[in-house]
């Protein structure tokens, strides 16, 4: 943003003016190219400027008031894409700049998604035009009441009539009912529904179905149908703009050609046929929607830091001296050694999100060559990425929360409504601690490959320096060293691998694999998280291996790369000497570089988080404003509070005048 995005005077000036990079190029940095930032500049000017997408009073709607809001606002986005003929890359910027969840968000993420990669190309040509024009409104109904990750345990059925050429779907439980598929509860129409395929007395296990839930004339839903919405959820605002659902079916027929059947075919005398497609192309779905959680997380926490360190340079507490100005909060050692691990950590998953759109276009690439070797690797790295970042964005939101004292704890500071929004990533698609789990489950097979003379592929190559990695030890001498990219990938490679070598020779004592494997699963989740963190703070150290352009840019990044490592290696202490990969001296110097790179990006680190390039409506916060002017904004937010509407309380009259009056009489006693 080239100008002042809150108010006239600039209250973080002095701040920006002692930035030791440019700025502008930082920008390119994160955005991924002058393309891609001037595009999201563009998007986020048109949705700031628009009255409709206001969202400064969000958190003190009711739940009917915030719901019709997101349709008025989802109506009114789409209006202003077809208006402007918007790409799909400008129309998917607009929609995140809105920044209100919907159920647009579902229909674009998972219902039209599902419909390509597992529907026929006859349904496709069907469906997909209606998708794109909006002439329906689809979601992904595939959570139960009584099951999540547990895919195949889900129970709805859809058991084949051949008397008719129909499946019938039924819901034989209430555990079986349909439970928290976003966009359900009141604005789908259709919904690709997973049930139980059963076809001449024999169960076929899990498929698509794609049902119409709700009349196109009037909404109200089809017989045989129940529909609602689940709830309340957490927070004010935040995620209860989105109709999650519940949905029944009491034996709802749908025509043979709604099965999804790209995959796998139900013939007209009702046979089960699989198709000549191999069921590996769904992995190329689940990791482009994987790809995009990582890209989601280092948005949420980018925000999160952007408010938390803009607002900790204008904050001041203690330490003045003969009456001198106080401390700016941003000075403490102890502010900083919570703040910039997490804004190193923005910018670690930023770059890790840019590799996994470039996995994604290898792994399509492959699919289509017939070349699954590199799938399961592809598998579990991303469900390792989307598991270890969403959980750590989760916490860091909560701990720049803190970091803002009791000012972030205000819903004006955009803090509670982002963490309330942001925390479901921990659980919907993929439980994190399952997901770590299923990782565990991948290093496991491929350390046991090992001595096969199986060569690890991808980001488990490291894997095949056995040898080395299990006895070096680390030439670490100075804390100057630490700084050596070599010397950091080296210890993070013996870490994780001496990890999954423990956890694959303790399971080789129990008395089988299945119960060695659920008795140290403690352990495993470790053990994955140190694969998951090699990936991270790899794919960082080649991020500055490129060509990047701007003074000072590759410099700050650098920094902020070894930040990031040494912070982690500081957290996982005990794994790092446990396994011996480094002394407790060499622990010791790794710290004290640590507080040498915080001194170094203090002067940068408004500058640093400008490069997010955010508008004040985007960031949504009175503590984050560009400009700096806090207070006044702060003091202005409280009036907007429907409490203050009148001067004397609503329940005076009744409650407290009374009150106030029987203590009067007791006073003269």
């Amino acid at each position: 943003m080239a100008a002042v995005d809150g108010g006239e005077v600039d209250h973080l000036a002095g701040e920006r003016a002692t930035a030791q990079f440019d700025v502008d190029a930082m920008k390119v940095a994160w955005a991924g190219s002058r393309h891609a930032v001037e595009v999201n500049d563009r998007m986020a000017r048109l949705v700031a400027s628009d009255p409709v997408f206001r969202k400064d009073t969000r958190t003190m709607l009711s739940r009917k008031e915030l719901f019709k809001d997101t349709l008025k606002k989802a109506a009114h986005a789409w209006k202003r894409i077809v208006e402007l003929r918007l790409t799909e890359e400008e129309a998917n910027l607009l929609r995140l700049y809105v920044d209100q969840p919907g159920y647009v968000d579902l229909h674009w993420g998972m219902f039209v998604p599902a419909i390509k990669g597992q529907g026929t190309e006859e349904q496709q040509k069907k469906w997909v035009p209606m998708a794109y024009k909006f002439q329906i409104i689809g979601c992904y109904a595939q959570t139960e009441l009584g099951h999540g990750s547990n895919v195949q345990g889900l129970e709805t059925t859809a058991t084949f009539d051949p008397n008719t050429d129909e499946f019938v779907m039924h819901s034989p439980t209430l555990t079986s009912s349909k439970w928290w598929p976003g966009g359900l509860g009141k604005a789908s129409t259709h919904a690709v529904v997973y049930a139980r395929l059963i076809t001449q007395g024999k169960d076929y296990g899990i498929h698509g179905f794609i049902v119409q839930l709700r009349s196109l004339d009037d909404h109200s839903p089809l017989p045989g149908i129940t529909l609602g919405d689940i709830g309340g959820k957490f927070g004010s605002g935040a995620y209860n703009s989105m109709d999650n659902g519940v949905l029944r079916f009491d034996h709802v027929r749908i025509p043979r050609d709604q099965m999804l059947m790209r995959l796998s075919q139900v013939t007209r005398e009702g046979k089960y046929v699989h198709s000549d497609v191999p069921k590996q192309l769904l992995y190329g779905t689940m990791v482009y929607v994987r790809q995009t959680i990582v890209a989601d997380a280092s948005k949420a926490l980018s925000r999160a830091v952007c408010i938390a360190v803009r607002y900790s340079a204008i904050r001041k507490q203690f330490g003045s001296q003969a009456g001198g100005p106080e401390t700016q909060v941003l000075n403490y050692k102890t502010q900083q050694s919570r703040l910039f691990p997490l804004l190193a950590s923005a910018y670690a998953y930023r770059f890790v999100g840019e590799w996994l759109k470039w996995l994604y276009t290898d792994v399509m690439q492959k699919l289509e060559a017939k070349d699954y070797s590199t799938l399961p690797e592809a598998h579990a790295c991303t469900a390792g990425l989307k598991s270890v970042t969403t959980s750590a964005t989760a916490d860091a939101i909560e701990e720049c929360r803190k970091l803002c004292g009791g000012h972030g704890y205000l819903n004006s500071s955009g803090l509670p409504e982002l963490f309330a929004v942001y925390v479901p990533a921990c659980t919907y698609e993929g439980d994190n601690v399952v997901l770590l789990l299923q990782v565990a489950r991948f290093l496991m097979k491929t350390v046991s490959q090992l001595a096969s003379g199986k060569q690890p592929v991808g980001t488990t190559a490291y894997m095949g320096n056995i040898q080395y990695l299990m006895q070096c030890k680390s030439a670490v001498n100075t804390a100057e060293d630490w700084l050596n990219p070599a010397a950091i990938k080296e210890v993070f490679e013996a870490r994780a691998l001496r990890m999954a070598v423990n956890c694959a020779q303790n399971i080789s004592k129990a008395p089988s694999q299945e119960e060695g494997f659920s008795e140290l699963s403690p352990d495993l989740l470790e053990s994955a998280v140190a694969h998951v963190q090699l990936i991270i703070v790899t794919k960082f150290i080649e991020k500055l291996q490129q060509d990047i352009i701007g003074h000072g840019v590759k410099e700050q990044l650098q920094n902020l790369c070894n930040i990031y490592a040494l912070f982690l290696l500081h957290k996982h202490l005990g794994d790092f000497l446990s396994t011996g990969c480094i002394t407790p001296k060499q622990g010791a110097l790794a710290n004290e570089q640590l507080g040498r790179l915080y001194a170094q990006v203090r002067p940068n680190a408004v500058a640093l988080v400008d490069a997010f390039d955010y508008t004040d409506h985007y960031l949504s916060s009175v503590l984050g404003r560009y400009d700096g002017d806090v207070y006044p904004a702060l003091y202005a937010e409280a009036w907007k509070d429907p409490l203050n509407e009148t001067v004397v309380p609503d329940g005076y009259q009744e409650h407290l005048r009374p009150l106030l009056k029987q203590q009067l009489k007791l006073s003269r006693l």
